[in-house]
Formats: C-alpha cells, sequence, structure tokens
C-alpha cells in the first residue's frame, strides 16, 4: 500500500478530527498531496490540496475549517478538521501526484448531532 490513510471516525457536530496519511513512495517530497472526499450518491470531490513547497488550496466548504498540512521528514500528510459539520460526512481519500496519481484506500468521517 503506497497512501495509508488513518484517523478517521465517528464526531458530533463542532468537533475536530485530525487524518493523516502516510506516503511509502521515495518521492514524497516532490508529491503534490491532496484529500478528496465522497459523500453517498456523491462524486468525488477536492477538500484540500498541497503542493511540494507547501502552497495550500482549499474547497470553498472547508476553508477556515480545515487545514492541511505535510510532513516531508514523515512523509505524512495531514488534514485538521475543525467545526465540523453533518455534510462533511463522507469517505476521505489521500491523493498524491507524482508523473501520475496515486490513491490512498479512503477513511470514512462520520459527523452526526
Amino acid at each position: 500500500v503506497q497512501l495509508q490513510a488513518s484517523g478517521g471516525g465517528l464526531v458530533q457536530t463542532g468537533g475536530s478530527l485530525r487524518l493523516s496519511c502516510a506516503d511509502s513512495k521515495n518521492i514524497f517530497s516532490r508529491s503534490g498531496m491532496a484529500w478528496y472526499r465522497q459523500a453517498p450518491g456523491n462524486g468525488r470531490e477536492l477538500v484540500a490540496r498541497i503542493t511540494s513547497s507547501g502552497s495550500t488550496v482549499y474547497a470553498d466548504s472547508v476553508k477556515g475549517r480545515f487545514t492541511i498540512s505535510r510532513d516531508n521528514a514523515k512523509n505524512t500528510v495531514d488534514l485538521q478538521m475543525n467545526s465540523l459539520k453533518l455534510e462533511d460526512t463522507a469517505v476521505y481519500y489521500c491523493y498524491s501526484f507524482w508523473e501520475r496519481p496515486y490513491w490512498g484506500q479512503g477513511t470514512q468521517v462520520t459527523v452526526s448531532s
């Protein structure tokens, strides 16, 4: 497994979760990384991405609540999710790109009222 995601779970609205993705490839520092999510009945959508140099982009729906970060020494990319809403419920996928896309297996995030 090249991308291993962890940290999903069940949380109440307003709560926080931190997702982490470990990349076993030796090209992590050169890879663009991202988190996507897919809710039931919906397509997969970009949540946040971070370039190899640390520039970030967020979906409008998560701006100000989520933070993506990377640690090139540990080959990890994290997604800190605060002020979670019901509509954040989805399977979250780690994604990397270097010459081609790579997808992780997904981790379930469920936000309950």
